[in-house]
């Protein structure tokens, strides 16, 4: 590499910090020291490695990045606006201001180019595990030989925090199990946290742990901002195809900052106007200037938006090669990735009598799942080891899992928390329609990744069953009490209880044709009568939200 190319590389890299620097003063709020730490592995990354499209942030194989320390968000905002993304100078200087395109934490749907919303750190990281095995499923199902039309990876940063949070064991630990070959982590060790140096609470040997995970990892030690360290590590994550990757990289927290760096200060908080000048002195940038944008840094970055063109027009003509040699297939694909669903879908859906009862409504879902799953091949999903009791099993036989990921059924394992943030990360991939299962009361342990989901208007399904004390001699521990009121308060949240086997079918109704948003079904283990629906008014009224089931008489 000439020393231009250096220089170029430097200025590009120094415009990300300073732009989040200002950013971050201007609003006097938010996390600066990851950003300028950080900014060359987004440069190498960016530049270097990543499939999109600027023009087209919703590029079907496009790369997914997800930050999943989402108080790093000026990094992305400044990569993205630099890319040639939907974001301009003021949208950055708007960083943390109400309405703008740039909140404090990633936003879905806010900010073109953000493929989830994160702040809560270990979500980005079970969202990017879902990612990569919608990413699997729909590889396996759908490429043939010469005509490979799914083909990208899930690329995520994290923190220490993201890494102290169980969260992320529970998602490494699914990943490894599934080998998923095209999930790719970069771990910022940068040793801080709020409280200051995380030898305070963090001694793990990560490599280690993630060894034991059957991960593939790369320890880069102090080369944060060692550009051609950072490429030949993606590119080594990129060709190890039976494991997921991780890329470790001590990096320091506000780098270049001389009195913050590497200092829990750097970590929160703006880092002042003196400080930014003596920092930007560092840089070689001026001093006392602010959102600095050197010609020729948009000209070297913004080539990603004819790379993005040139790489979107490349497979439309891969897709219209594909749909030629195999048309079926290629209606398949179009009808999976639109989400619509086929007409006739519930036309099997049974309808119960009262003579069919008493039955509980876990066994009557079910019933209903099997009646229609096939008529809706992207769907998919599982419980948190559980599906005999949550009757959640599509195919009675066969699970998702390295080597057979054209398999719906899906074991998550004891991961409630996973399990859900995963099945988001599915939803926002798309070409699949995600459900998870497990007893009602252990919705505790996946609350914040419901919340999450609901926030960002995602259609997944819940069966969440064992409603009720009438769990019995399991106990207080697994009676639900709370968590229907303490769910119900969640906004964009459906969450319907059926009062019996003909309310479930109407209840899965409701949640297949929902699209912008969660739908939850609490059923019970044990079992309830079938109404007479010749005497009482029809289930189907279940569909307009709380009904008259017997009117009065006279």
């Amino acid at each position: 590499m000439n020393n231009e190319q250096n220089t170029l590389d430097q200025l590009c890299i120094n415009t990300i910090r300073t732009l989040a620097m200002d950013a971050i003063q201007e609003a006097n709020s938010g996390h600066p020291g990851t950003p300028m730490a950080l900014a060359p592995l987004a440069y190498v990354l960016w530049t270097k490695f990543l499939r999109y499209n600027p023009t087209n942030p919703r590029w079907f194989d496009r790369d997914r990045f997800v930050l999943s320390c989402g108080h790093a968000s000026m990094l992305q905002y400044a990569v993205l606006y630099l890319t040639g993304y939907d974001l301009s100078l003021q949208d950055i200087k708007n960083f943390r201001q109400w309405d703008s395109k740039t909140p404090g934490h990633p936003e879905y749907g806010i900010t073109p180019g953000v493929e989830t919303t994160t702040g809560p750190l270990g979500q980005g990281l079970m969202n990017a595990v879902g990612m990569a095995m919608a990413e699997a499923n729909l590889a396996a199902i759908f490429n043939r030989e010469g005509h490979e039309i799914v083909d990208h990876y899930t690329y995520a940063f994290c923190s220490d925090g993201d890494l102290m949070e169980g969260a992320s064991h529970e998602a490494a630990s699914l990943a490894g199990c599934l080998g998923l070959g095209k999930l790719i982590w970069i771990y910022d060790d940068n040793h801080i946290s709020i409280e200051g140096d995380t030898a305070l609470t963090y001694s793990d040997d990560v490599a280690k742990r993630f060894d034991a995970y059957h991960w593939h990892v790369q320890n880069l030690g102090d080369n944060a901002n060692d550009l051609t360290a950072l490429a030949t590590a993606l590119t080594k994550a990129k060709e190890e195809k039976e494991r997921p990757s991780l890329i470790m990289v001590r990096s320091h927290i506000g780098y270049g900052s001389p009195n913050r760096q590497n200092t829990k200060e750097a970590h929160g908080e703006p880092l002042g106007e003196e400080e930014i000048r003596l920092t930007k002195r560092f840089y070689g940038w001026p001093e006392n200037e602010k959102f600095v944008v050197p010609e020729q840094v948009l000209t070297c970055m913004r080539q990603a938006i004819e790379r993005g063109k040139k790489l979107e027009e490349n497979w439309n003509k891969k897709f219209s090669e594909y749909k030629k040699a195999f048309p079926d297939m290629a209606k398949r694909f179009e009808a999976a990735l639109s989400g619509d669903i086929p007409p006739g879908w519930d036309s099997n859906i049974p309808h119960f009598g009262s003579t069919d009862g008493p039955i509980a409504t876990r066994a009557a879902s079910g019933k209903v799942l099997k009646a229609f799953a096939d008529k809706i091949p992207w769907l998919m999903g599982g419980s948190a080891d559980l599906s005999p009791s949550t009757k959640t099993l599509i195919d009675e036989s066969q699970y998702f899992a390295k080597g057979q990921y054209t398999i719906r059924n899906i074991a998550w394992g004891v991961r409630e928390h996973n399990m859900c943030a995963a099945c988001s990360g599915m939803a926002l991939h798309g070409g699949v329609r995600p459900y998870a299962a497990t007893f009602f009361i252990f919705t505790d342990y996946a609350r914040p990744a419901i919340r999450l989901a609901a926030m960002m208007g995602l259609p997944v399904i819940y069966v969440m069953t064992h409603d009720s004390i009438a769990v019995g001699e399991d106990g207080p521990t697994h009676q639900p009490v709370e968590q229907l009121a303490s769910l119900r308060a969640i906004p964009n949240i459906c969450i319907i209880r059926p009062g019996d086997a003909n309310e479930v079918a109407y209840a899965w109704r409701a949640a297949i044709t929902r699209r912008h948003g969660p739908t939850m079904l609490v059923l019970s283990r044990q079992s309830l009568p079938v109404f007479d629906r010749s005497k009482m008014t029809s289930a189907e009224e279940l569909l307009k939200g709380a009904y008259v089931l017997s009117r009065e008489k006279g």
